[in-house]
């Protein structure tokens, strides 16, 4: 019996199915997306080498470009340039204005440079074949820088990659019971900052949803989808500047600014603006909390939305910068 090729099974889905994205075709053939990819090696995909920061480091010659994170249930899209990059031993950051990125490049393992459809792009992916984070041009980009930097981080073997599967790290899973819940609710209420909130997760060896579950009273309630519609849609009306932070575990991207233009399709909250895309599977919501976390700056409030499996699928703030009070604004819209 003749065995068809992945490529050829590729072809075939796309050819029937000319509306479905590589991910879900990955999905629906069972192999990844990385490896769906690659069979486009030596036509429209080169293998980058593994220099990823210094690859990132030259993103800003290319100029205004869309900048893509998503997870498993929300996609984020961003426009603009690639401003103020920098990596420490710990994480990468992307501090401009409008592309606003925390990296963690211990997970970014291969990268790829994909032409299709007139669409040129710098596309990265975990172990596991799994995209953490994708770099489009515009019709605004320069493309000579693009083909530049191809050239320049194209590996030598162009040898499709065999993936070596890793397992995600386990969460924690302790029960309530274990918890010294007097003295996790006492170091909440003596957060100084937000972004001591992990430390305080590890410290306690608490995953995220059981902490919302433990935290001190008044300071996380749970809340309806519904509710967390209405507080997009009133920042929309009132154009109250919010940060709205989509990750996974190779990326963080942040919006912070206005939403404008929201539109619900069949199972997708979506926000639809010029510099900004949301795509949000309201299906997948399993909770939705409302978290206030103390900090020198005043208490500030969050919303927080988690699949069945308690993994964060986004998280809004209103716009703020340390050292000032949260905005009002975003306060009155949050009084649900």
């Amino acid at each position: 019996m003749e065995t068809i090729s992945l490529k050829e099974q590729y072809l075939a889905f796309k050819a029937e199915n000319p509306k479905k994205r590589i991910r879900d075709i990955a999905t629906a053939l069972n192999v990844s997306e990385a490896e769906l990819l690659m069979t486009g090696i030596g036509e429209n995909v080169t293998i980058l080498e593994n220099k990823f920061e210094d690859l990132l480091k030259e993103i800003t010659g290319l100029g205004y470009v869309m900048a893509l994170t998503r997870n498993e249930y929300c996609v984020h899209e961003r426009k603009g340039v690639y401003e103020k990059v920098s990596f420490s031993t710990h994480a990468g950051l992307v501090l401009g204005p409008d592309i606003d990125l925390r990296l963690f490049m211990s997970q970014w393992k291969l990268g790829f440079a994909v032409e299709d459809n007139n669409l040129k792009s710098f596309q990265f992916f975990d172990a596991n074949g799994v995209a953490i984070h994708k770099i489009y041009l515009t019709d605004k980009s320069n493309a000579e820088t693009y083909h530049e930097l191809v050239a320049r981080f194209r590996k030598e073997d162009q040898q499709a990659v065999v993936l070596l599967p890793t397992e995600p790290a386990a969460k924690p899973n302790i029960s309530d019971d274990e918890v010294d819940v007097a003295a996790f609710q006492h170091a909440w209420t003596a957060l100084q900052d937000t972004h001591e909130f992990f430390g305080l997760l590890k410290r306690f060896n608490l995953n995220r949803t059981q902490a919302l579950r433990l935290a001190p009273a008044g300071f996380a309630k749970q809340i309806n989808v519904d509710d967390f519609k209405t507080v997009m849609q009133s920042c929309a009306a009132k154009q109250v500047p919010i940060m709205v932070f989509v990750g996974n575990h190779g990326c963080i991207q942040i919006h912070t600014g206005t939403v404008t233009r929201i539109v619900e399709m069949d199972v997708w909250f979506n926000v639809l603006d010029p510099e900004f895309n949301l795509h949000l599977r309201m299906d997948a919501i399993a909770s939705v909390w409302h978290v206030i976390k103390p900090s020198s700056d005043g208490d500030i409030n969050s919303l927080e939305l988690f699949d069945n499996k308690g993994e964060m699928i986004v998280q809004i703030f209103g716009k703020r910068k340390p050292g000032l009070p949260e905005l009002n604004e975003w306060r009155e819209v949050l009084a649900l």
